[in-house]
This record gives C-alpha cells, structure tokens and sequence, in this order.
C-alpha cells in the first residue's frame, strides 16, 4: 500500500475529531473567529518545534524557502482560514456529520485548480468516482422534511468551504514541491511550521481589530483550545506529509472518508442521527472513496 494512503486516513480521523472539538468551542460561546482561531494559534509553536526536532534529529539541512514557496503558503493559509470559519460557522445549521460533507464540493474543485495551477492531472476514471462524491454531497445538502428544495444559506456556507479548502490544499501542495528534493517529512514540517505561523498572526490582528476580547475568551477556555491546536497540528501535518507524495486532488479525494468517522461521532457522542437519505449520500461518499483509490 503506497504510503500516502495510511497517511491520508489518518489525518481525515484526526481532522474529524478536531472538527468535534470545535463544535463544542462553537457550542459553549466563542464566536466564529474565535473558535477558528483557537485551530492555529496553539498548533503553530508545536509546528515549529517540530521542524526544529525533524532538523536535529535526522542532521537534515534546512530548505531554502523560494518567494514561491511564501506564496503558496500564504494562499494556501488565507484559504483554509476562510473555510475554517465557514464550517464552523455550519455547524450551527446542520448536524455535524452533514456539516462536514458539505465542505466535500472541494473534490472536483482541487482536481480543476491542481490540473489549472499545477499542470497535474488525474484520470478519467478518477474523475468519475469523485463525480459519485458530487451527488453524494447534492444529496446532503437537501434540508431533512424540505423535499427537493434547497437549504440556500447552509448549500453557500457549504461552497465557500468547499472552494477555499480545495485552493488551500493547492497551496500547500504547492509550498511544498517549492521546496525541492528535501526529505517528504521535512518539507511537510517546514511548510506546516511557516503557514500556521502567518495564520496566527494574521488572525491575531483581525480579532484583535473586529472581535475585542476574542483573544482573552480562547485563552480563557484553554484546556478545550489546546487540545483543538494540538489535533489541528496533527491532522494538517498527515495532510501536508500526504501532499508532498501525491497529487492534492486525489489526497483530498480519499480523505472523504472523514465523512464515515464523522457520522460515528454524531451517532456516539451527540446523538444526531441522519435520515436515509443522508446515509444513502454518505455511502455513495464512501463508494467514491474507493473508486479514487482503486482507479490509482
């Protein structure tokens, strides 16, 4: 089994979680930006000590970093920013497990900018299992008792993040091909390392600027923030690590399966069951999955 593929699985499991996390920061009073914010601003010292424990532990030299490299960092960081604070923001409309497979638009989105920004295409076949993921989402953003009427608001909540998590992961793809033939775990670290500090910092501002006690309410509930930073450290490094040994499009493809591990939390611990027609969704979700991995 190539190596990304245990990689990806494992992030899109801790990415679950985290998303848990944050509901309940979202649940207990942080406004939007606060409980995004609490995603980077503890995973970014743990990032950068993690590069500095990867360069001594192995002797590696550190990378040049390209004004390339800076770019696709900080796009690939804006974005996911953006699509943080939307799916936090849908928490608040749909039941967890539906919140995160609206975000699943960004699969066809990532193979159309990888193939646009990158020059890297994925096959035919791949294409047609990401399509199943398509209908698999159209069927999740139907409103539970609505028919075939649309939930507007939750459906663009849903796009943006779509849209902005798929530009992310072509930065950070990217970011890290801008750091030549170093060591795959390396430039993970290092990229990770460099986005999530411009996050924090960039967010820092903002709060600062538009949400006034922001700050102090994430500092205050630092024992849930803290454990959202460190599963956030850990799930983009599985993602950054999977990008620097596959195309993003089929990475981000595969980590759809996040959708099975995120209906186990809404079952177990919130008590939010979906109706058939979500569970038929998030089983075409799962078909799509191993069509991706199979037409590889």
């Amino acid at each position: 089994m190539p190596l990304w593929i245990p990689i990806t699985l494992a992030a899109a499991a801790v990415q679950t979680w985290r998303f848990f996390l944050q509901k309940q920061l979202k649940t207990a009073g942080l406004s939007t930006g606060a409980a995004s914010f609490a995603r980077f601003v503890f995973a970014a010292p743990l990032a950068i000590g993690l590069t500095l424990a990867v360069l001594t532990t192995t002797g590696a030299d550190m990378p040049g970093l390209p004004p390339t490299f800076w770019a696709y960092g900080a796009v690939g960081g804006f974005c996911q920013v953006v699509a943080t604070m939307a799916t936090v923001a849908l928490f608040a409309r749909r039941n967890f497990a539906v919140g995160i497979a609206f975000t699943k638009s960004e699969t066809l989105m990532v193979a159309g900018f990888s193939l646009l920004i990158l020059g890297e295409g994925v096959s035919n076949a791949a294409i047609a299992a990401m399509a199943i993921g398509v209908v698999a989402v159209v069927l999740l953003s139907l409103p539970k008792n609505a028919g075939l009427r649309l939930d507007g608001p939750s459906a663009g909540l849903g796009l943006l993040a779509g849209g902005c998590f798929a530009m992310s992961a072509i930065g950070y793809r990217g970011a890290t091909l801008a750091l030549g033939d170093a060591p795959y775990f390396l430039r993970a670290a290092v990229a990770l390392a460099a986005v999530t500090t411009m996050q924090s910092l960039g967010m820092a501002v903002w709060l600062r600027w538009r949400e006034p006690g922001a700050l102090q309410a994430v500092a205050r509930a630092w024992r849930v923030t803290a454990a959202v930073g460190v599963t956030g450290m850990l799930g983009s490094l599985g993602w950054f690590t999977a990008f620097t040994l596959q195309n993003a499009a089929i990475v981000r493809a595969v980590g759809q399966v996040e959708l099975i591990f995120s209906i186990l939390v809404s079952a177990i611990l919130l008590s939010e069951m979906p109706n058939r027609r979500e569970l038929l969704g998030i089983a075409l979700l799962a078909a799509s999955v191993v069509g991706v991995i199979l037409s590889g």
